[in-house]
This record gives structure tokens, sequence and C-alpha cells, in this order.
């Protein structure tokens, strides 16, 4: 690729660990069967999935730590701006989305309740098995991950553009080269879209221009307002970003690098991160899990096998 390169993002592997989202810091509580309020500035009406109706499973419950068990409340890591996984509703306080669902819906399974508390996105890993008992936040599984927490697979997302409705630039999404893309800081598209730089530069070619924001609703906002030509994130978000501009945005290009998110557990708790593993397939099993993703478009990306570490 010397010369004008076709710069495929699917054809970059990119390995990095979360780093800053900036959030609400409110203690939200518990979330566990509790109305999810509203979807974000759309103020869409949302409903949070009903746990009510899943029942504890003994034998997973047992594997529950103690110090965990005694107080019935499992604590989650969420940094809350990527709608729909998880998200902050528009009275400012409670989070909504699927995995908020989903970590409500393990908690259940194992005798829990789930009380969600918003982090930087680079916080939450190194936080769990201190301050929080799991992390789910859309982490996608990886090797440089894995080295440090035990992670649990349930969904599967890839990565997908996004440009102004009509593609006015008539921007190319294997030639980036010279394009001002937005994307959220610390992400692993953020990676890729450096590495899709340095290539273009390489080739003598404009580096792609990257806008890194510490929300995925600023770099939709300044998407549709014109201040970038493109975003770049996982696909789920885009879809949703899309289906809440009112038509200024739309996707562009396939799909790409899929890979499944993980629940993360501390390397310390090897017990608890078995439960998650245990609950997590349970509600794939029963179907749970893909009525949850159903809720918010995504039951496409619903797994069904729950893999502890997988790849390890």
């Amino acid at each position: 690729m010397r010369a004008r390169p076709a710069l495929s993002l699917s054809a970059l592997a990119v390995v990095a660990l979360l780093a800053g989202c900036t959030t609400a810091s409110q203690d939200l509580g518990s979330t566990s069967g509790s109305p999810a309020g509203s979807t974000d500035d759309a103020s869409e009406a949302t409903q949070g999935f009903d746990v009510s109706g899943i029942e504890a499973d003994p034998e997973l419950a047992a594997l529950v730590p103690d110090d965990v068990a005694e107080d019935g409340v499992l604590t989650v890591g969420a940094e809350l701006s990527y709608a729909p996984a998880e998200f902050v509703a528009p009275d400012g306080v409670t989070p909504v989305g699927f995995d908020v669902d989903i970590a409500a819906a393990v908690a259940a399974t194992l005798g829990l309740e789930s009380a969600v508390e918003p982090s930087t996105f680079d916080a939450i890993i190194p936080a769990v098995g201190t301050k929080y008992e799991v992390g789910i936040s859309g982490f996608t599984i990886d090797a440089d991950r894995l080295q440090v927490v035990h992670m649990v697979s349930y969904f599967d997302a890839g990565s997908q553009l996004a440009v102004a409705a009509g593609n006015p630039d008539g921007i190319d999404p294997a030639d980036l080269c010279g394009v001002v893309v937005g994307v959220q800081t610390g992400t692993v598209q953020q990676g890729e879209l450096e590495n899709v730089s340095a290539d273009c530069e390489s080739a003598g070619d404009e580096p792609v221009e990257v806008l890194p924001y510490d929300s995925q609703a600023d770099v939709t906002t300044n998407l549709a307002g014109g201040k970038v030509q493109a975003m770049y994130a996982d696909s789920p978000v885009t879809a949703y970003a899309v289906s809440q501009a009112d038509g200024s945005i739309e996707t562009l290009g396939d799909i790409t690098d899929a890979a499944p998110y993980g629940a993360v557990v501390s390397h310390e708790d090897p017990e608890l991160a078995e439960a998650v593993q245990g609950a997590l397939q349970q509600l794939m099993d029963d179907g749970t899990l893909a009525e949850i993703l159903e809720g918010w478009g995504n039951a496409d990306g619903a797994l069904t096998t729950a893999e502890l570490d997988p790849g390890v």
C-alpha cells in the first residue's frame, strides 16, 4: 500500500484498553426491576426490562462470594454515554440501555439486585474487584484485557461508519485519507483510525483527521452539525445514533471486525466469574437475553454461548 491504498478498516487489528469518557457522577442506586425511564436526547420513551419474573438459581447463587452476597447487591461499573448499550435518561439520573438491563437480569439470576454506578471508561477495568464487582459497559473482548481480568461473552458487535444523509462529501469507507472523522476517546475505533491515518501518511496522502470526543453523544452531535465528516463507532451504537437523528445522518459501508462484548470480573474472583458465566448462559438458554436486546433493536447481536475468557 504505497500508491493510493485501499485502506479497509476491517484489515486492521487493534488491541487497546479503554480510556477516557466523562459522564455523570451521581449515585444511581439499584436498577434491578425498576423502570428505566426514557432513552436519551431524543426523549423517546423506553421501559427497562422487568426482571421480577426471573427466579434465582440456587447453584449459581452459591458461587457468589460472601462479601457480595451479604449486601445483596451486584455493583456494576458502566460508562453512561454509549446508547443504546448504556446511557442516562432525560431525568439526568436513571441509567438505561441493554447493558443496564442485562446487568439487572444477571443479578436477579444470582439472587441479587444490581446497582449501576457511572464511571469513565478507563477507570472501570482497574476498579473491578474493588469499587465494582463487575463491569458491563460494551467492553470488546481482546487479548490485552484478558491479561488483567476475566471476561464473559454475551453480545456480538462490529464497527461501522456514519456520514451526513446522502453522503454529500462522497466519502469512500475504504479510503479515509483526508477525511475528518469523529470518534469516542479511547475506543478500539480510535486506535483503528490512527493506524489508518499513519498508513495514509506513509503512502504520501493526507492523514485522517481524527477528532476524539469524551462522549459518543458529542460525536453524533458534531456529525449532524457538520464539524466532522464521518463518525466511527460500534455497530449498535452507530445504528442507534442514526435512528435517533431524524434522518440527518446515515450508515456508510458494511459492519466490520465483528467481536464479542464481555462482562468483566476480577481475576481475584474466579467463582464470581463462573457465576456470571452461568447466569448469562441461562439468560441465553431461556430467551431472556434475546428479549432484552430485541427491546433495544439489537436482537441479532445476542450470542448463544457465554464463554469465559474465550481464546485463552
